[in-house]
């Protein structure tokens, strides 16, 4: 993957912000014709700096408006444990964020459930599904104050 120059991520900070702005409105907010724009996209596609495009969802329009996070802390640890838990989290749809972390615990979970009552039941069932026994513990969010997926580019 080459270094990103300026006019690089002027785009990602343009895509960022509007995934479906057209190829040439964003090339003339960058001061590039269509083409190199449009190779300058496709490029970073294809390295992976741009991962994908997607809607983002009002999760109150679709009746998920539970939203959890879960420390998860397993009593054994290894890496055939933890492949093992990534391999079942990885598999729970209603799991958005996983993240194997050091600290007090060893699993941040972030999930987003219609109610409380399918909440218990996504715990009951992960925690039976978890190689190792586990402990746990829940944080039930009251207000999202901010959650965004823009990363800061400069």
């Amino acid at each position: 993957m080459r270094e990103l120059d300026r006019t690089d991520l002027n785009i990602l900070d343009i895509l960022q912000k509007d995934g479906r702005i057209a190829i040439t409105e964003l090339a003339a907010k960058v001061n590039l014709s269509t083409t190199p724009c449009s190779e300058r996209v496709k490029r970073m596609e294809r390295e992976g700096v741009i991962e994908g495009y997607y809607a983002r969802l009002n999760p109150k329009a679709v009746k998920k408006e539970l939203l959890v996070f879960l420390e998860i802390n397993l009593s054994a640890k290894s890496g055939d444990v933890f492949d093992k838990v990534r391999r079942e989290l990885l598999q729970i749809p209603e799991v958005l964020e996983c993240h194997l972390v050091s600290g007090e615990f060893d699993y941040l979970v972030k999930a987003r459930l219609p109610e409380m009552r399918a909440y218990r039941k996504l715990l009951g069932e992960l925690l039976k599904r978890l190689p190792a026994s586990a402990t746990s513990r829940s944080y039930i969010v009251m207000e999202e104050v901010k959650e965004s997926l823009y990363l800061s580019l400069t």
